[in-house]
């Protein structure tokens, strides 16, 4: 019985009550939970995939699910105005709780067309976004299908081939439109409001792939997720190359070129890993980030500290282990591993305080900054911006790495980008002098107009250029002249080496402390305790950068 069916008579003053809609309700609210049909359904399954709605249960606490706009779909009806069917939009979101925290969740249902452009999706999503942005929580989109995107079926006039599912919201009618992302503008000004949390749970192409990179954390499920401008079919038929999904765009390559932040190995590791996302940061720019538990002795030391940096320059050591050791042990969490690999960037906690932890990783180009850790570090310092983080800098890094390849690659372009977001944080900011620290890239190593809230350790090397990359172009001309020019180098080389010690350094004040670096863990804990009562609430000075 429809609304209209039930309502006749009404007017004459009849006080019946209102189970005949109540009941209406619960039909349409039971034909949009098939989501696509049991067929659409199981084929999701069997590709190893929850549902739309099994993923946003097993995201969420309990059943804290509320959803908003659940009946909005693509309804059939029969000549006397009766509903034969309802059809769910392939879009649901409302609010939730995570790890007790509101958030918003904004999910995809690939069951239903696709992903593709749907009756109310539109505006489903936008309004999945001003929710977001105006009651200040985070959100959480689970992305998997074209997320918005068109499909030439809306275009067919054939009716026995036509699929009743309304345009997506551009108007009533077979046409083409100029192309317009209606609700962008949230989708941006989110970024430097609200935590945004994107997860590739399929193949995400168009607006999908949009929407999944324009977010702050971003994840890839392997063999399961992939991302692309285009997929395949488009490719294959257009682009004058054959492609299959995983070499267009899968996790192997998109979490090696900066496109997705994180590969992770299942649905349910995707869905830990938001949750452990979320746990270091504010609900919104407008409050702090919580103080977490205290189960870390801020004055613990660690004798292993004292001989991680090898003596001989030119051997490796490994940077996490320094980062395991002086932060609240397990809190490290790492963001783009495999992208950028020369910088490690991550959130961490010291005494309980969440900060941003950036370091050098001597195994990738000895820590120095190529274009794609610049694009890195920039990205990172903006998040560390915008929600309000310390910045720690563990720093090893021997300058911008150089040649051809680095030169083709823009890498000067990219690092000066990083270094303007160094001086640009207004943020509590802290560097330990491990080791390298040359030229341009190495002065990115803290904000230099600032206090210099900085320590050094005993193996600090630092200067302008390496003293071995250096002297053969310093003294070129009294080389070419020695009868013994290797001589001569090591000689060099030898007087030039007894000035380098950080010693000298710290005599002219040009470094403001050098510490055993068995004391790292209990400076940098009086650092978080000193600071946290400095951070400010509220936007930025500038935007996230995605």
């Amino acid at each position: 019985m429809t609304w209209e069916a039930s309502n006749e008579g009404s007017a004459g003053g009849d006080s019946s009550n209102w189970e005949p809609e109540l009941e209406e309700l619960r039909r349409r609210e039971d034909l949009v939970e098939r989501m696509g049909g049991p067929e659409k359904v199981a084929r999701q399954h069997e590709r190893g995939k929850l549902d739309v709605r099994q993923r946003i249960e097993a995201l969420v606490d309990g059943d804290s699910f509320h959803e908003i706009g659940k009946i909005a779909g693509s309804p059939t009806y029969d000549d006397n105005g009766e509903l034969v069917d309802l059809r769910s939009a392939n879009f649901l979101f409302g609010r939730a709780r995570l790890d007790g925290r509101a958030v918003v969740v904004a999910a995809d249902d690939f069951t239903v067309r696709g992903g593709a452009a749907d009756a109310a999706i539109i505006g489903k999503q936008v309004s999945a976004e001003k929710m977001a942005g105006e009651l200040r929580l985070p959100i959480v989109r689970l992305i998997d299908g074209t997320g918005g995107g068109g499909s030439v079926r809306t275009l067919d006039t054939d009716p026995s081939k036509k699929v009743s599912e309304g345009d997506g919201g551009y108007g009533a009618g077979a046409r083409t439109y100029v192309p317009m992302n209606p609700g962008w503008e949230h989708v941006v000004s989110n970024l430097a409001k609200v935590p945004t949390v994107a997860l590739c749970l399929g193949s995400v192409a168009g607006l999908g792939a949009a929407r999944a990179v324009t977010s702050h954390y971003s994840l890839m499920v392997k063999g399961m997720s992939h991302v692309f401008a285009a997929g395949p079919p488009v490719v294959n038929r257009m682009g004058g190359e054959q492609v299959d999904k995983e070499d267009l765009g899968g996790s192997r390559i998109h979490t090696r070129n900066g496109v997705v932040d994180d590969e992770v190995q299942s649905e349910e590791e995707a869905f830990e890993r938001t949750r452990r996302f979320l746990s270091y940061l504010p609900s919104s720019v407008y409050e702090l980030p919580e103080r977490g538990p205290m189960t870390d002795d801020p004055n613990r030391t660690d004798d292993a500290l004292l001989n991680v940096v090898p003596r001989n320059r030119r051997q490796v050591y490994k940077m996490r282990s320094i980062i395991e050791s002086v932060i609240d042990l397990g809190s490290f969490f790492e963001i783009g591993r495999s992208f950028g690999r020369s910088s490690i960037c991550g959130l961490a906690r010291l005494d309980g305080w969440p900060i941003a932890m950036l370091a050098g990783d001597p195994y990738h180009y000895g820590g120095g900054w190529t274009a794609d850790s610049s694009q890195k570090v920039t990205r990172f310092l903006d998040l560390a911006e915008t929600f309000h983080l310390p910045v720690v800098h563990l720093v090893d890094n021997p300058g911008f790495v150089i040649g051809s390849e680095a030169e083709q690659a823009a890498t000067i372009r990219h690092g000066s980008r990083a270094l303007a977001a160094v001086y640009q944080v207004s943020v509590p900011w802290c560097s330990v002098l491990v080791r390298k620290a040359f030229g341009v890239a190495g002065a990115a190593h803290s904000p230099g107009h600032r206090f210099q809230y900085r320590y050094a350790w005993l193996s600090g090397d630092w200067g302008s250029l390496p003293v071995e990359g250096g002297v053969e172009a310093a003294y070129r001309s009294d080389l070419e002249a020695s009868d013994d020019p290797e001589a001569l180098l090591a000689e060099i080389t030898e007087r030039l080496n007894r000035v380098r010690s950080p010693f000298r350094t710290a005599e002219a004040f040009l470094v403001e402390e050098i510490i055993d670096p068995r004391e790292t863990r209990p400076l940098l804990c009086e650092f978080a305790n000193l600071v946290a009562p400095l951070r400010i609430p509220g936007p930025s000075s500038f935007g996230y950068r995605p």
